[in-house]
């Protein structure tokens, strides 16, 4: 994973917004959509950055598509700003 890209795709508020929806579990696209206002095309755009970045996981079922927070991801990225922390003394 490469944090620039991670970073980059966290950086719109959009996105962000995407990832905290999913941080209760998997959603459907037409759910996700069903938050903004904005069309589903811009959705879709977003959700695709999200998942180059690693940030989210999709899987097919029957006719929908339904999105995940990829953890590990998020883990990586604690770890690695914890890190910057240095050993308490």
């Amino acid at each position: 994973m490469g944090f620039q890209e991670t970073f980059k795709a966290l950086s719109d508020p959009t996105r962000r917004e995407i990832v905290n929806l999913l941080k209760d579990g998997k959603r459907s696209a037409g759910d996700i959509v069903s938050h903004f206002s904005s069309t589903n095309a811009t959705i879709s755009h977003h959700l695709s950055i999200l998942r180059k970045a690693g940030l989210i996981t999709d899987e097919k079922q029957g006719k929908y598509i339904y999105y995940e927070l990829n953890t590990s991801v998020i883990d990586e990225i604690i770890g690695w700003i914890t890190s910057l922390k240095g050993e308490e003394q």
